[in-house]
């Protein structure tokens, strides 16, 4: 072995290098730690204790010292799974951006509206930006027009005119929307920068307009979606007084009334082909709503159906506005002063939204009247919301915009101790502020923000200086935040959460403790499995080189910040089992050459000679299949991927370079090493099992399975999940079992269809799955499907539990995930492209390794075969098993890694043919192909029993979130090993012609 000396030097290198790495861990971890044990349970305690540890040296290393606060910077990043978080893709409407560039007597122009609504079609189910789509849809509708029409204005004068082709339209509307969405990112980026996340990770995604955001640790998730999706638009509007308003509401119950009266009077009455006589149910539209509910904690729409006795019933008929609208009165039955005209239980806001949207009813009101809701509920339960009327401007805007606002900081009431937000205005705000204060004396200015009511206090006199505050019984993270987005400053345009995925630290403590407790038990079977089959000293060897593995893949994961996930800890045990292979290629070839007669020394050189190329060609076809799913996959994918692939380098020189070293110094010192052991050293020796003959046989089996497979999913399909097909998923533990059934009927009459509920691990733990409301893009519909379920769930909840600990808490919500229709279309698109490209990489590999079609035909055909085979019995299987098995990212990375484990096996006996037709060139291919199958009968073995038990380790104790996955990879592991052997061979011998020429060629196999 040359260039020992290197060699050494590099090990060291990296041993130290790693060492230095992982102690960051270590220290944070003492940290974190002693604050536990300082804290006692009590969480602000800790809290406080490591807020204290952040400036104080914890770890000297040579000359430079680390704080608390840059150990855990540089730490091992754990995942949203392991450590609890959220994690969100946000989705900035481009389309808010072409609005804002159009002149404003085209936002309502038909061709324009008809434009948006064809893009908004179009990009159900593209890849493209919406610029492009919305310059496709124009010309679509006005073949040969000019975009250039809508978007010409004062401010777009000098880029935009008449000769302006619509080419250049696009390129205009580009780069301001690029423009704004880097404007966007870097509010987003300051909002979540105040908000005090460690390990914060933000960043543009590919496809235009999508934000990916991970906030590690954060136990607030209905706080950070309104964080993020909050426009911070803030507006300043005069009033009107309640008394005056209601002078139009009581006009508008007595039409609303006479509406609803006439409506069931003239209800349609058809005669069906029975006889029998149907009443059509009249409903009112909701087109067009008055109200502005955008950015609002709506928790409304629940089905509170109650029976009225009849006086009750004549009162609702008679007032159906007043019935839900309260009039906001004092003591003495009088208006209070102020904007606020009256309050609306939650759950009937809707209705009142849709009641004031009829048309006959608007026509009743001033043209210059404008209801809005109140940003918090109110009362003891919180069940009571705040309608504000607002006076419009003749342009129908507010009497002042809040880009004028400079500054925001919390503060307190002097007398009543409430907090607060202060806001200081530029010198052109502040002469607008005082314009405005001074023409509304005693009368209330509402302060708005994203079409919200925050505060609506009455002025007293003029206000100077461009001073003003907001208050309205904040809590003080209430007020933290809305300053937070006050000083970062306005949203070019709107943040919808396309995708997001929010898992509770309960939850990742137990994922941190099923994927240790399966990594310990692979990792303890392996080294046993290597001291009991290839002796003491050798098998000592391998596990040297297995640990050191383990240690060098942990040290680069932290050297390169990458994060370590559930599925990331699958890859390593999975890593594990299949860097066990060239240990087991090396050794099975150091036994042939010691069985041939060398000597031990020889043997040795020679073994790790022969075994390089087949080493080298499995683990490549297994490295390009990890950085395919790396550089296409998201989220879980990736975090296999990213193990998978370090992984294997870090194996590739643990199992060829450490293992080489020791060796070399073991024979140098004593000279004797056993690779066998009574048990194994016959096992698999002159073995003459004729595979081909029974070759069509095996195509039949294998033929039958997959046209099975393919029947049902025909048929059955497959349980695709929310990842492809959109949707919510719930993960809700209850303190007592629960049947499935019950749950899903309870849910059906709060949602108003029926959702998936399956036992998620134990039978107290629930997993929801649902498609209601997906396509509705309202920030607070994720408060609404939340507080349905609550009522839903009433059965099963204590007795004592609140709304607000359900929405917020984390004792029964311990993991929800949303996927957006638009990024499941993108999901289930690049998880097509990912597997084909496998395929045709992996093929293209073995073509040129090889340098003859039928091997690539042989590996292509195996592959294909497993892959169909795993996925049709998932389609067979699904309803059968007593856990999940669901399509989704996760189970996409199993197909990969089935791919590249079989590869790895196929590759394995394709090198041994290509060298034995080297070698004996005039015996016929039959009995070459056979020899070489039984000359790795004991690599295919020892590599598949060892990788199966590792499976079986992760699918038996690595918890439900990754059962599917490593059930996906037991199948892979027993088909991959039989493609291997009666499959991808077989179909090369056939496909070859000429049993006599065949003949080795600079290392390749030609005819």
């Amino acid at each position: 072995m040359q260039n020992k000396g290197a060699i050494r030097f590099f090990t060291i290198v990296l041993a130290l290098v790693s060492v230095y790495q992982l102690l960051f861990t270590v220290f944070a971890q003492k940290v974190e730690r002693n604050a536990r044990e300082f804290a006692n349970g009590d969480v602000r305690i800790e809290r406080s204790y490591l807020d204290s540890m952040k400036g104080e040296v914890v770890y000297n290393m040579l000359l430079k010292k680390y704080t608390y606060q840059e150990c855990k910077e540089r730490e091992v990043n754990l995942g949203l799974d392991l450590k609890g978080g959220m994690n969100v893709i946000l989705e900035i409407a481009v389309e808010d951006i072409i609005r804002s560039l159009a002149a404003n007597q085209f936002l309502t122009d038909p061709v324009f509206t008809e434009t948006m609504a064809l893009a908004h079609e179009k990009k159900k189910n593209s890849q493209s930006d919406f610029v492009n789509l919305f310059a496709e849809a124009f010309e679509e509708l006005n073949p040969g027009a000019q975009l250039a029409q809508f978007f010409m204005t004062p401010e777009t004068r000098g880029d935009i005119d008449f000769n302006t082709t619509n080419a250049d339209v696009v390129t205009f509307l580009k780069a301001e929307a690029e423009d704004a969405i880097d404007n966007s990112y870097n509010v987003l980026r300051n909002r979540i920068d105040r908000f005090g996340v460690v390990q914060l990770n933000i960043q543009k995604l590919e496809r235009q307009g999508r934000i990916l955001v991970e906030l590690p640790g954060v136990k607030e998730p209905e706080r950070v979606a309104k964080l993020l999706t909050g426009t911070a638009n803030l507006e300043f509007w005069t009033t009107y007084q309640a008394a005056e308003v209601w002078n139009y509401l009581d006009q508008a119950n007595r039409t609303l009334a006479d509406i609803l009266r006439s409506e069931e009077q003239e209800a349609d009455v058809t005669e069906t082909e029975t006889g029998e006589v149907v009443a059509e149910e009249v409903l009112v539209a909701e087109d067009d709503l008055l109200l502005d509910t955008t950015g609002l904690d709506l928790l409304t729409d629940l089905d509170t159906t109650q029976v009225f006795d009849d006086q009750e019933t004549q009162f609702y008929r008679e007032n159906p506005l007043i019935a839900v609208l309260t009039p906001y009165l004092d003591n003495q039955r009088n208006f209070i002063p102020g904007s606020t005209v009256g309050v609306v239980l939650l759950k009937d806001t809707a209705k009142v939204n849709t009641y004031l949207a009829i048309p006959q009813i608007r026509q009743l009101f001033p043209s210059d009247l404008k209801f809005a809701w109140h940003f918090q509920p109110q009362g003891e339960e919180q069940e009571f919301i705040r309608l504000h009327s607002l006076k419009a401007t003749r342009n129908n805007q507010p009497v002042m915009e809040g880009k004028y606002v400079t500054d925001a900081r919390v503060g307190t009431d002097p007398y009543t101790g409430e907090f607060n937000v202060s806001m200081n205005m530029n010198s052109e705000g502040a002469k607008k502020w005082a314009n405005v204060t001074r023409e509304n004396v005693n009368q209330a200015i509402a302060i708005v923000l994203d079409g919200l009511v925050y505060s609506a206090p009455n002025v007293s006199e003029e206000i100077k200086g461009g001073s003003s505050s907001i208050s309205g019984d904040f809590s003080q993270s209430d007020a933290d935040d809305l300053a937070n987005i006050l000083k970062s400053g306005k949203m070019p345009a709107r943040a919808r959460i396309e995708s997001s995925e929010v898992i509770g630290p309960s939850l990742g403590a137990k994922s941190v403790k099923d994927g240790l407790n399966s990594f310990m038990i692979a990792f303890v079977v392996i080294l046993a499995y290597m001291l009991f089959y290839y002796s003491r000293r050798a098998g000592m060897v391998a596990d040297i080189a297995l640990i050191a593995n383990m240690f060098f893949m942990m040290g680069v994961l932290a050297s390169l910040q990458a994060v370590l996930t559930l599925p990331g800890i699958a890859g390593i045990i999975l890593t594990i089992g299949m860097s066990v292979d060239a240990n087991v290629l090396i050794y099975e070839r150091i036994r042939e050459e010691l069985a041939a007669g060398k000597n031990l020394k020889t043997a040795v050189k020679d073994g790790y000679k022969n075994a390089y190329s087949a080493i080298f060609d499995a683990q490549i076809t297994t490295f390009l299949t990890g950085l395919i799913l790396f550089f296409f996959g998201t989220g879980p994918i990736k975090g296999f991927a990213t193990t998978l692939v370090i992984g294997i380098l870090t194996s590739l020189f643990s199992a060829i370079i450490l293992t080489r070293l020791i060796y070399e110094r073991m024979l140098a010192k004593s000279g004797k090493i056993t690779f066998d052991t009574k048990i194994s050293r016959n096992a698999f020796k002159n073995t003459k099992v004729d595979f081909l003959v029974k070759r069509k046989v095996f195509y039949v089996i294998s033929a039958l399975i997959i046209v099975g497979g393919i029947a049902s999913l025909a048929t059955k399909g497959l349980n695709l999940g929310v990842d492809f097909s959109g949707g919510r998923n719930y993960v809700i533990a209850f303190n007592q079992e629960v049947e499935t059934t019950e749950v899903q009927d309870h849910l059906e009459v709060a949602f108003g269809e029926a959702p998936t509920v399956i036992t998620f691990g134990t039978k107290s733990t629930v997993r929801v799955t649902t498609k209601y409301l997906i396509d509705d893009d309202r920030p607070e519909v994720d408060s609404i499907i939340k507080a349905q379920m609550f009522e839903g769930l009433q059965p099963y909840l204590d007795s004592d539990a609140t709304l607000e600990e359900f929405i917020n808490g984390q004792d029964y919500i311990i993991s929800s995930h949303k996927v957006g229709p638009t990024i499941a279309d993108d999901i289930k698109r690049t998880a097509v492209i990912v597997i084909f490209a496998s395929l045709l990489i992996i093929f293209l590999y073995i073509l040129a390794r090889f340098r003859n079609w039928q091997f690539g035909l042989g590996a292509l055909a195996a592959l294909v075969h497993d892959v169909l085979i795993v996925i049709g019995l998932f389609s067979l299987l699904h309803g059968v098993m007593p856990f999940s098995l669901e399509i989704d990212q996760s189970f996409i990375a199993a197909i990969l890694t089935v791919v590249g484990y079989s590869i790895n096996d196929t590759v394995v006996v394709f090198d041994r043919i290509r060298e034995f037709v080297g070698l004996q060139k005039k015996r016929e291919r039959k009995e070459i192909f056979n020899t070489a199958l039984n000359s790795t009968l004991s690599r295919t073995f020892s590599t598949s029993l060892s990788t199966f038990f590792v499976v079986l380790a992760v699918f038996i104790l690595g918890g439900d979130v990754i059962r599917g996955f490593a059930f996906a990879l037991l199948i892979g592991v027993v088909v991959g090993t039989y493609s291997s052997l009666f499959i991808a061979t077989p179909v090369v011998y056939d496909t070859i012609k000429g049993d006599e020429n065949i003949r080795i060629l600079k290392g390749t196999v030609r005819k």
